[in-house]
């Protein structure tokens, strides 16, 4: 089972994966939109939504966590961009 963090991709955060050589990450998802998609691990999630009590799990359709606050997103994002993988979740969760 794959879970994921679907951040979805505005023009600035695509610029941001075009000057960092990373655009081809971004997968066409809906009406044109692009999304990167993070993987979680079954722990990770649990801790994710321990952490993030907003957050909820789409086991039913999307098997992705949803309704993280958006800058919780923006870090994802960031540290997708620094470490140039989207396997960033250990590093995302050791700060909490």
């Amino acid at each position: 089972m794959s879970i994921t963090i679907n951040i979805w991709i505005n023009e600035e955060r695509y610029e941001k994966l075009q000057k960092a050589g990373l655009a081809n990450m971004a997968e066409e998802a809906l009406a044109g939109l692009k999304v990167i998609k993070v993987p979680c691990t079954e722990e990770q999630k649990d801790k994710v939504l321990k952490v993030f009590p907003t957050a909820k799990y789409d086991s039913a359709t999307t098997k992705s966590i949803e309704l993280l606050p958006r800058e919780v997103k923006d870090k994802i994002f960031d540290l997708v961009v620094e470490k140039q993988n989207i396997d960033v979740m250990d590093e995302f969760l050791k700060n909490y």
